[in-house]
């Protein structure tokens, strides 16, 4: 385990969820909370940069040798606020070098990809780094960290994160932990991972669409109604992304689609044959997807008949079942 990690895992390993700690629940809107332990991580996340920074060796680099960081979850950066940052570096030069490490082909970024975005509006060929030895373990985990204690940052591009992270933790509950989530929390961003293909294939252009509590109302949906909730859901996700239909009420949409559509083949499958006593029904006989029934009307049988009947079911259902 990496110094960073163990840092990390010693921080937050005694803290409780904000749930437990703080009566407001309102903290994070429309977001699975985040432990106080957060701002713990993050401070360890900035110290271990630091360091790195101090090791490392100055140098300006072509931009175009230089790319993000592979477990860099955000898809949205703010068009505006990186115009804001390209215009204060070209009034005063760029204050603070990003931090890279080499890679197989060029540089990866460890932190600084908005200075180096900024760089790429500006259109220059070149920008200041720092460039410094660093694990595959440590580029993940701060990118998690510096990535969930943004409130800009979506509920699946945190997803992203933390399951791109998962593999550097023994086991989930470590991983909660080291980011300051409940277990509970944690495993409502994990349920993106069990959604169908068509929604991530959205939600990797636009993040925005779910947040981690409709998606696990989501998969747990989908779970429970199999392939025709996959059916549903696909007919139903057009409605949700062009906003005619509430993420909260996705899930529930689902399994009353999926309602519907099994009443009318019920009703479509149901064949019912009438019998009579004379010219007067005497019942009826029903086949459905649910079952055969025989329906006889009160005081149409004679003890005689209903015996003879009592005695075919008998020797229908009893004997050798072979």
């Amino acid at each position: 385990m990496s110094k960073l990690r163990e840092e990390l895992l010693a921080k937050t390993a005694g803290v409780r969820s904000t749930a437990e700690r703080t009566p407001d629940a309102s903290r994070r809107a429309a977001r699975t909370e985040t432990a106080p332990g957060m701002a713990g991580a993050l401070a360890v996340a900035q110290l271990r940069v630091q360091e790195l920074e101090a090791s490392g060796a100055n140098s300006e680099l072509p931009i175009s040798e230089i790319v993000p960081n592979p477990w860099q979850p955000r898809r949205i950066f703010s068009e505006e606020k990186l115009a804001e940052l390209a215009e204060s570096i070209r009034e005063t030069g760029l204050l603070q070098p990003i931090v890279v490490r080499r890679a197989e082909s060029g540089y990866q970024i460890i932190a600084g990809e908005r200075r180096w975005r900024a760089h790429k509006l500006l259109n220059m060929e070149t920008i200041k780094t720092v460039v410094v030895e660093c694990s595959d373990q440590d580029m993940s985990v701060l990118a998690l960290v510096e990535n969930i204690s943004r409130d800009d940052l979506t509920d699946y591009e945190i997803s992203v994160s933390l399951r791109a992270s998962e593999q550097e933790f023994p086991n989930r509950t470590r991983l909660a932990e080291a980011v300051g989530l409940s277990r509970r929390g944690l495993y409502k961003y994990m349920a993106f991972g069990g959604l169908p293909d068509f929604i991530t294939r959205d939600l990797d252009l636009n993040p925005t669409l779910l947040g981690s509590n409709a998606a696990d109302a989501i998969v747990t949906s989908l779970k429970k109604h199999g392939d025709e909730g996959i059916k549903a859901a696909q007919d139903l996700w057009s409605d949700l992304v062009a906003g005619s239909l509430d993420q909260s009420k996705f899930a529930g949409a689902v399994g009353a689609l999926v309602a519907r559509r099994g009443s009318r083949a019920t009703a479509t499958d149901r064949k019912i044959e009438k019998f009579f006593s004379g010219s007067a029904q005497a019942g009826s006989i029903t086949k459905d997807v649910n079952g055969f029934t025989v329906k006889i009307k009160a005081g149409i049988l004679s003890d005689v008949q209903e015996a003879r009947i009592r005695q075919v079911i008998s020797e229908l259902f009893t004997g050798d079942p072979s």
